[in-house]
């Protein structure tokens, strides 16, 4: 019979059988021994004599799996160094029974089912009634002859599993050929044998190796000198450890121990790939970091698995290729777990007999070191015939051509890394299936991967601007090299557009917070289905935008578009917009006096350049709070072109017969007849700056004599209290400093829009501190009304406060 992987004799397991169905009493375990008469189950443990270590069965993290092992006593986490039965586990501790059988095995059996789980398997195990399980206080469970203490039977320091403690040894016995090594758990939820072990050299050699999947060593100590591994002199003998290594005709082995008894220690094959050897020290009551190895993370060999990528920057450290998704999504994301890899997420056409579909293609990834495995030369010219090579073998995943000679990849991708900025990086071709190469509504653009791309290094980064605009027809040529990203990276990023993600809701739909692999945040924004705003804003957005570079405007970095999908993404503001902190009781003071003159100089500088300093005039007709982001200084940027317009040569206004905008921002001129121009800006410049100075929305006096906060600025400044607007949480070092403000933004909101200046004047205003500007005319929209008005024009105040949205009215011109 072969349980487990051993051979067992019948008689043996009847034996096993009967012992755990016998009416034996079991007794209640309080000690650290276990006798031939007594049973360990359910809740109940060994603990060894000086209380250190517990044996007992545990559930690790949140699995429901049970397993039988040893962990450290009285730490508020549990830190396994032993488990028995770390690739058979069960789900229900109540029928697990541990006990010794009638041969004098140990054995840990399924009371419900009958089955054998784990046990010592000696050869010829001792029958006597003197025979017991001992938890000594260096972590050694231990089966011994309780007559004479000095027998042991077996003992677990000679079955490691991931730790390496005090007292044990690493290493092979000559006689038998059996190896004492370290291997990692699979992960933090199962103690199954994971990739990486630690062992000794098994072809003699005085020093250790990792070993990958048992079959690839990616790291070595070095050769031991009495004292240290040649390769790790940190790791060996000194005032704390004392490593010996032992090699004689009937084994070779390291063993270690600690010269200060009260000091714990555990040296653990990580998950990770590395060894890592931590102290507990008593004064301290804290487990110490000592060292790790190898000590760079990305020396361990395929630690994201096939096709992924490590990045030492991220905080998962992998991600997949474009075209890839984790083997085992939910595992991988909950317990950082890549041991599985990537796999494609469609098929090759090589792949799947089907003749109709079209070809495999290659995508371009440029900022990955090339793998070091599985790579071959091939004889070729150019990096067509390189490309060519790769697509006519279909076990080929991938290409590199470097000008001088080709590379190509039979195979799972492995060790793949981003770029350190170092000159190892080439441009590397990754086979996909075509229909992981189509893009933009059907159109074959070569979409990029959004959590692998180089911002910094695109040429949307220039610091010039272009006039060429986007033609977003299907199959016409992208002109202004603005990055398509394919919809799958665009979701990793957000992880999967998570509620969590989600930075808030505007006209044209949610915005989420994403994150590339190299730690750069951005910003994504995606039309929703039930948007008032449709493509003609996503394009217009584009056309606008794309090029346009100005340290008071947001940077749009790139779009994607793949079936019904539009989103664009943005450079990520950290401090989110401006109506966050303005109209925030408990947040408007961090908004101080010169904060606030800085926000209305920006916002009037990025006007400026739309309106005169750009080589399109470009009207915005969206302006408000609630489109002025603020980044990690609070140098604000204006957002969200969608509504805007070009003029062109000496064009000074237009009509429409779409009225678009914000109510409060919006001028009378293009409210009531869909006249705009760059006065249109300049109104909704002189109300966001009059929010600015006062705190309040304009839109927030329905209970009072004034209509808005136009009315009520003006009746302030016609009765000599300008300086009354403030706002009361702000103080203002200079109140003709303040006056003047006041001045200009009432200038700005002027019913006529021949009388409002235009934003080079606005500008030339704040920053003149000697000349006095115009006294203003009556702004638009002021006109007072009482308390009693029986006729308002909204009775709830909470129904008018629509700065937040941005609303579309079809409206004939007047």
């Amino acid at each position: 019979m072969v349980i487990g992987g051993t051979m067992f004799r019948p008689w043996f397991f009847l034996c096993v059988v009967l012992l755990f169905v016998s009416s034996k009493p079991c007794f209640s375990i309080g000690s650290d021994t276990l006798s031939a008469a007594q049973r360990l189950s359910g809740s109940q443990t060994l603990v060894s004599q000086g209380s250190i270590y517990e044996l007992g069965f545990f559930r690790p993290g949140n699995s429901l799996n049970v397993y039988l092992g040893i962990w450290f006593k009285n730490f508020a986490e549990r830190i396994e160094v032993w488990v028995a039965n770390r690739d058979k586990p069960l789900s229900d501790p109540s029928s697990l029974k541990l006990g010794l059988s009638e041969d004098g095995n140990l054995v840990l059996l399924d009371s419900l089912s009958k089955t054998l789980i784990w046990t010592t398997n000696l050869v010829s195990p001792p029958i006597s009634n003197s025979t017991e399980a001992v938890l000594l206080d260096d972590g050694n469970f231990i089966l011994r002859n309780g007559s004479e203490p000095s027998t042991i039977y077996w003992q677990s320091f000679d079955h490691p599993t991931d730790t390496w403690m005090p007292g044990a040894k690493l290493g092979i016995n000559k006689l038998t050929g059996k190896t004492q090594l370290l291997t990692s758990w699979k992960n933090s939820e199962d103690p199954a044998p994971g990739r990486f072990s630690l062992q000794v050299d098994p072809n003699g050699s005085s020093q250790f190796f990792m070993v990958w999947n048992m079959s690839r060593i990616y790291w070595t100590s070095g050769v031991w000198n009495g004292q240290r591994f040649s390769l790790v002199p940190e790791m060996g003998s000194n005032d704390i450890f004392n490593f010996s290594f032992i090699s004689n005709e009937r084994e070779t082995y390291f063993t270690y121990s600690l010269y200060n008894s009260s000091v714990l220690s555990r040296l653990v094959m990580e998950q990770t790939g590395q060894i890592t050897l931590r102290l507990w020290l008593a004064n301290l009551w804290n487990w110490k970091f000592f060292q790790a190895s190898p000590a760079d993370q990305s020396a361990v060999y395929a630690f994201c698995g096939a096709f992924g990528i490590f990045n030492v920057t991220s905080l998962t450290h992998c991600a997949c290729l474009p075209g890839f998704v984790p083997l085992s999504p939910n595992e991988t994301q909950r317990l950082n777990d890549w041991s599985g890899g990537c796999v494609r997420k469609t098929r090759l056409q090589c792949e799947s007999n089907i003749s109709n579909r079209k070809n495999d293609g290659f995508r371009k990834i440029s900022i990955l070191k090339l793998p070091p495995a599985n790579s071959k030369a091939y004889p070729a010219r150019n990096g067509k015939q390189c490309a060519s090579a790769c697509s006519l073998n279909c076990s080929c995943t991938a290409y590199a051509y470097n000008g001088s000679g080709c590379s190509i990849w039979d195979g799972a991708l492995l060790n793949l890394q981003l770029s350190d900025g170092s000159n190892t990086t080439q441009n590397l071709y990754i086979k996909l299936a075509a229909s992981e190469l189509l893009d933009v509504g059907g159109a074959k653009y070569p979409s990029e991967d959004l959590l692998v791309f180089d911002f910094d290094g695109s040429s949307n980064a220039t610091d010039h601007e272009t006039n060429a605009r986007y033609n977003l027809t299907r199959g016409k040529k992208n002109d202004a090299d603005l990055p398509f990203f394919s919809f799958a990276s665009v979701s990793a990023a957000t992880d999967g557009f998570s509620s969590s993600n989600k930075l808030g809701q505007g006209g044209f739909g949610p915005v989420y917070k994403g994150k590339l692999l190299k730690g750069q945040e951005i910003a994504i924004k995606r039309l929703s289905e039930r948007s008032g705003q449709g493509l003609e804003e996503f394009r217009n957005e584009i056309v606008l935008i794309a090029k346009l570079q100005h340290r008071n405007l947001v940077r749009l970095l790139g779009c994607c578009m793949e079936q019904d999908e539009h989103i664009l993404i943005y450079e990520y503001m950290i401090n989110k917009s401006l109506d966050f902190f303005l109209f925030d009781p408990s947040k408007r003071e961090m908004l101080d006096w010169m904060t606030r003159i800085h926000i209305i100089e920006g916002i009037a500088q990025g006007l400026l350049y739309l309106h005169q300093y750009s080589r399109l005039r470009i009207i915005h007709r969206d302006l408000k709070a609630s489109n002025i982001l603020l980044d990690d200084e609070m140098n604000p940027k204006i957002s969200d072109f969608g509504m805007a317009r070009i003029f062109g040569g000496n064009q000074s206004q237009a009509n429409t017969n779409r009225i678009v905008g914000t109510y409060g921002y919006m001028a009378p001129e293009y409210a009531m007849d869909g006249i705009f121009s760059i006065k249109s800006d300049v109104f909704s410049f002189g109300v966001l700056l009059l929010e600015i100075v006062s705190g309040r929305r304009n839109t927030g006096f329905y209970h009072s004599n004034s209509l808005n906060l136009l009315g009520h600025a003006w009746d302030m400044w016609n009765a000599d209290r300008g300086l009354d607007l403030l706002d009361p949480v702000v103080n203002c070092p200079s109140s003709l400093m303040l006056l003047r403000y006041i001045n200009v933004g009432l200038l700005c909101v002027q019913e006529n829009p021949a009388d409002r200046p235009t934003m080079s004047y606005v500008v030339s205003m704040l920053n003149n501190e000697l000349a006095l500007p115009p006294k203003p005319k009556q702004p638009a929209f002021s006109t007072s009304r009482t308390v009693e008005d029986t006729n308002p024009l909204l009775s709830n105040e909470e129904n008018c406060s629509l700065n937040g949205v941005t609303m579309s009215l079809i409206q004939a011109r007047w």
